[in-house]
């Protein structure tokens, strides 16, 4: 998506957010169900602020998010064509992809795991977002571990807003399903848990009839 099909508002939003993330800082933004709070990925002081500001034990890792499958390799050690593949039909959308890591990917931010969970989320100002940031971006439902996930910017402002430097307004979001997580290596897939994307159309997409358990 092209810069000039933002309103000035979102332009400005965007460009702060981006500004604010590039810094070290910490913004709040709508994915395609909830939304989010986010810091650079490989900046680990910005990723223990995540997981102070949610409360959250940092033995569980948080998803990367990118917004091009270009960026993948920023991410992810390998990408395997079983990957490639699911990524290509399901990118931006509902799959979490698990992946070995990347050497600049804090073992923070994965809860001590040398995988990382990877996602285009479907929602156009915060693509544009990532693709301007042109790092990954933690992507973890902007609430207080344990409450309610938020659904618009005042929400999140709630329960964290006093804890972040800026808040990406994007109006209402769906809630939405939570995203399929699937772990692949090599030619096999794992799918660790079902979400949006049926097991079904993974499996029919990676031509298996099963997959590892």
């Amino acid at each position: 998506m092209t810069q000039n099909q933002f309103d000035t508002d979102m332009e400005i939003q965007i460009n702060r957010a981006v500004q604010v993330l590039k810094n070290g800082g910490v913004v709040i933004f709508p994915t395609d169900t909830v939304y989010a709070v986010g810091a650079l990925a490989s900046n680990t002081h910005a990723v223990n602020r995540v997981f102070d500001i949610k409360g959250r034990t940092n033995t569980k890792g948080l998803p990367a998010l990118i917004g091009d499958i270009s960026q993948i390799h920023q991410v992810a050690k390998i990408f395997p064509p079983l990957a490639r593949k699911l990524a290509a039909e399901y990118w931006p959308g509902g799959l979490t992809l698990v992946l070995p890591k990347t050497d600049n990917i804090p073992l923070e931010l994965t809860g001590g795991n040398e995988t990382v969970a990877i996602r285009i989320p479907n929602q156009a100002a915060v693509i544009e977002m990532l693709k301007r940031v042109a790092e990954p971006v933690t992507g973890t439902s902007a609430n207080l571990s344990g409450c309610k996930s938020s659904l618009n910017a005042s929400e999140a402002k709630i329960q964290l807003g006093d804890r972040v430097d800026f808040i990406l307004d994007g109006g209402q979001v769906s809630g939405g399903v939570e995203s399929t997580i699937v772990a692949v290596n090599n030619d096999e897939l794992k799918i660790i848990r079902q979400g949006a994307i049926k097991e079904s159309d993974i499996l029919k997409t990676a031509g298996k009839t099963g997959y590892s358990a």
